[in-house]
């Protein structure tokens, strides 16, 4: 299996660091880690994920807006969007599917249900 790139948002350090090192260590993913959603465009033009993790929660820019900034950019429109939080509230999950996410996971998240999300968003389900 090629190496899939995954692109995390999370203003959360350790969820960023366990995430990335879960990921890795599988061999079939390369991370890209991002502390904030702000620069997110110009991110996804230099390593252009094949999938992105989102935090719902998080300063300057949400996982909501994150998810319409992607909708409106050619590139980031095509990009699979699965939204990681710890909150779970109806109207944020409503609101995320409403700007096309994949899936909606809540914290904590286990590594094998973290890749089977991703395998599903990547059309190879298990």
């Amino acid at each position: 299996m090629a190496v899939k790139k995954v692109m995390v948002i999370d203003d959360e350090p350790d969820f960023l660091s366990i995430v990335k090192t879960n990921l890795e260590e599988t061999g079939n993913y390369e991370v890209k880690i991002l502390i904030s959603a702000k620069n997110l465009i110009s991110e996804v033009y230099s390593f252009e994920p094949d999938v992105i993790l989102l935090d719902m929660l998080m300063p300057a820019v949400g996982g909501v807006e994150a998810c319409a900034m992607l909708n409106n950019d050619p590139v980031g429109k095509n990009i699979p969007i699965i939204i990681v939080s710890a909150l779970f509230k109806d109207q944020d999950k409503y609101s995320a599917y409403k700007e096309g996410i994949n899936d909606y996971l809540v914290k904590p998240v286990g590594k094998n249900d973290l890749i089977a999300a991703i395998e599903k968003a990547l059309g190879h389900e298990h």
